[in-house]
């Protein structure tokens, strides 16, 4: 699905000094969860997908929700395991494209209250339980509703159920229905977030995208809307790959399943482990962005024990590592050094994350910025340095060989901070040559400079 591209700000009048602010607890967040649930967390179907591209008969989709018991569902613990995972946020299908509410919407005859036998609202208690840890609260919504009659389209492969500009009534009815659901989630809950989906089937003026965003803004003046609605969101959603580039939008994140799967599966045993997970978040760290990362309880409400794992993995190594994550903006260009970078905010600590077990030494070329002091994250010992070439005459800085002996070294990505005598300053250039005029050497510069 990916990212759409992002409008300067998603508040009318908004200044960019206004929006930094409202985004500030976002830009810190750098790890969120994503939880997919719903009548295919049966673990035989793939969320909405498989009766929209005719896997299964919408029929035989539905009938899941007959196993939608929540019986086993405990909000407390799931809030609990994200807050001890490191993250900062979650988000919650409430609605996924098969129009199946997690709450008892007024709007619509389809939800855990009437249409399973869990017959209860299983958001709210999700909700009040996320607050209680001090975590932020993110809704995702999506905007296309396949199985409503009074929606455009149903099948992949099938024709429209109408054309929007020959049943503009239908088509209202629909945006009605839709605005009535959000208007429920926001009065009741006040997400901190709003993460769209579906967007991709109608323009930003059918789907009155900028309406959308201005009424959940009266709601809630502070919310952030992601990009998933024609670009009139805050940030971008890549999705299922870290960029290998930094993203245009100044705020990002990066959604990505745990194995290969949104919502549970049963045959789907693919899990990442855990070091590659936190391979991902320091790539999305070093880049200016989130890591949003996918979990699928079951019907009955319990998280499969890989994903709970996971979760108690990624803890261990953010509660020793926090300095290095939350604070922190994006690093230094490669090509530097053989590591994934950030920096803290005054931009004189140089952050290095090794997920690799070095030889003898890391190398750190190109700092102008002298160093004054290098340290293992999370620990209470100090490494030792040598510096080569650092020569009077050259612009060229002198390159770095930080020694880091195996005790040290984490069991999954050891974090070095480069403390520095003045905010970080980069030598980007081509290296320094020598030219001979008369039989005396004089130094040719080739100096670029970046801070």
């Amino acid at each position: 699905m990916g990212g759409a591209t992002v409008a300067a700000s998603s508040v009318e009048g908004e200044t960019p000094q206004q929006q930094a602010k409202r985004m500030d607890w976002f830009s810190k967040a750098k790890l969120g969860i994503f939880i997919h649930w719903g009548p295919y967390s049966t673990g035989r179907t793939s969320e909405s997908w498989a009766f929209h591209n005719g896997h299964v008969t919408l029929e035989d989709y539905m009938k899941q929700a007959d196993e939608f018991t929540a019986a086993n569902y405990d909000p407390e613990y799931w809030a609990q395991l994200i807050k001890d995972s490191g993250a900062r946020y979650t988000v919650i299908t409430t609605k996924h494209h098969d129009g199946f509410a997690l709450w008892d919407t007024k709007a619509g005859d389809v939800s855990a209250v009437k249409s399973s036998p869990a017959r209860r609202d299983v958001l709210g208690p999700f909700a009040d339980a996320v607050r209680k840890q001090g975590l932020k609260l993110g809704f995702y919504y999506s905007l296309i509703d396949w199985p409503r009659e009074d929606y455009t389209d149903i099948y992949r492969a099938g024709p429209k159920k109408y054309e929007i500009k020959d049943d503009p009534k239908r088509w209202q009815h629909f945006l009605d229905f839709n605005d009535a659901q959000m208007k429920e989630l926001a009065t009741k809950w006040n997400p901190d977030l709003w993460w769209f989906d579906g967007d991709w089937e109608h323009s930003a003026e059918e789907w009155k995208s900028p309406q959308i965003v201005a009424k959940l803004h009266s709601y809630n003046p502070d919310v952030i809307v992601n990009s998933r609605i024609q670009g009139y969101g805050d940030y971008m959603t890549p999705e299922l790959g870290v960029p290998v580039g930094r993203p245009e939008s100044k705020w990002w994140e990066t959604c990505m399943t745990i194995n290969d799967s949104w919502g549970y599966r049963t045959e789907d045993h693919n899990y990442k482990s855990s070091s590659t997970l936190l391979r991902m978040l320091v790539d999305c760290i070093s880049l200016g962005g989130n890591l949003l990362l996918d979990i699928g309880p079951k019907a009955d409400g319990t998280i499969p024990e890989e994903e709970v794992k996971v979760l108690k993995d990624l803890g261990r190594w953010t509660k020793k590592h926090a300095e290095a994550i939350y604070d922190t903006r994006a690093g230094i260009p490669a090509g530097h050094v053989h590591a994934y970078t950030s920096l803290n905010q005054a931009g004189d600590i140089l952050y290095l994350y090794l997920p690799y077990r070095p030889n003898e030494s890391v190398e750190v070329k190109g700092l102008k910025s002298r160093v004054k002091k290098v340290r293992v994250v999370g620990t209470d010992k100090e490494l030792s340095w040598n510096q080569y070439n650092d020569i009077s005459w050259s612009q060229v800085p002198g390159v770095y060989y930080i020694n880091v002996p195996d005790e040290v070294l984490d069991p999954e990505i050891t974090v070095l901070a480069l403390e520095l005598e003045e905010p970080v300053k980069l030598y980007t250039g081509e290296g320094q040559v020598m030219t001979f005029n008369d039989n005396e050497a004089a130094p040719v510069s080739t100096a670029n400079e970046a801070e």
